[in-house]
């Protein structure tokens, strides 16, 4: 019994000692230098999105009592590195072209963190953004009421 309480205590030594390293290893390999600022996104961005519309939608004036609707985006936004951009998007509900402006101005935060905004000039619609640290992707959830719509992005263009 005195033999197996010794190795798993040394079992939880190796496992710790292991874990420590790993998370220096981590550490080190992504320093406190990598951080994100508004240069981190520069470029062009294929973008694919999909959601639903769950009224009422204040955003698109969808009322109360409407069944909820499917939606579909395809394009791409051009990430200016300033806080300002474009995108160009077709987007569907329930299958059917809403002929939505395109392209239109587009403006974003990016804090340290690599998490931001993104607003859809001039009014919405609004979204929270999450970049990766070397800034050739993101995803983003839009934060209106009724606007249930997730998107991944991935850069394609030069920087």
């Amino acid at each position: 019994m005195k033999a197996f309480g010794a190795g798993a205590i040394g079992l939880g030594l190796i496992t710790s000692m292991a874990l420590l390293t790993l998370d220096q290893a981590y550490a080190d390999e992504n320093g406190p230098a990598a951080k994100c600022t508004l240069e981190t996104l520069k470029g062009q961005y294929l973008v694919a999105a999909n959601g639903t519309l769950i009224p009422p939608v204040p955003l698109f004036s969808i009322p109360a009592g409407t069944p909820p609707l499917v939606t579909a985006a395809a394009g791409y936004s051009i990430y200016n590195g300033d806080g300002t951009g474009t995108d160009y998007v077709s987007f569907t509900v329930n299958g059917i072209n809403a002929n939505v402006t395109s392209p239109t101005p587009t403006k974003y935060t990016l804090n340290p963190d690599c998490t931001g905004t993104k607003t859809v000039l001039p009014s919405g619609p609004h979204f929270d953004i999450f970049v990766a640290l070397d800034g050739d992707g993101l995803t983003a959830i839009a934060t209106d009421n009724g606007f249930a719509v997730s998107e991944s992005d991935r850069r394609t263009g030069s920087q």
